[in-house]
């Protein structure tokens, strides 16, 4: 099997139940910009296997280039089962977004009525590496990290420290 030859960047996909709601906590708590919005039929809905209805799609992007894309079916979703913990489920557990100045970045989001998981936020995980958890509106975990080496930490990266 050969390896998978990218042309763009990756994209997560969300499933929600109000899109309207969370487009504006990523567009306005997140800074990240609305790309377009799109109604997809239920016969095309179908035919991907996403759902047996239609929905609605938002994609977003964020300032370093990578997309979400948030879906909202026309028949509610069912409720994710999250525990206490992030690890407490199986599948994707969180989103993670690395930042410059993650005290500045807390600090802010904070002032916008952000909860932070993390006690305290930021906190040092090892020499170097600072990260915050917190959810967005509908409960999905998202991470900020920090590094005092960005460079170190993907090398494979030009403008990594920049």
């Amino acid at each position: 099997m050969s390896a998978l030859h990218m042309t763009v960047p990756m994209e997560v996909g969300i499933c929600c139940t109000d899109l309207d709601a969370l487009a504006a906590f990523y567009t306005g708590l997140m800074g990240f910009k609305l790309v377009n919005r799109v109604k997809v039929p239920a016969d095309k809905a179908r035919a991907t296997g996403l759902t047996a209805h239609g929905y609605d799609v938002a994609r977003l992007q964020t300032p370093y280039g990578e997309r979400i894309k948030l879906l909202q079916p026309a028949v509610a979703p069912e409720p994710a089962v999250r525990g206490a913990a992030i690890l407490d489920r199986q599948g994707a557990a969180y989103l993670t977004f690395i930042v410059r100045d993650l005290r500045a970045v807390v600090r802010d989001l904070e002032s916008k009525g952000v909860v932070f998981d993390s006690a305290p936020a930021p906190m040092e995980v090892r020499p170097g590496t600072w990260l915050a958890f917190f959810r967005d509106p509908e409960g999905n975990v998202l991470e900020l990290v920090e590094y005092d080496d960005p460079a170190a930490y993907r090398p494979d990266l030009t403008g990594a420290a920049e």
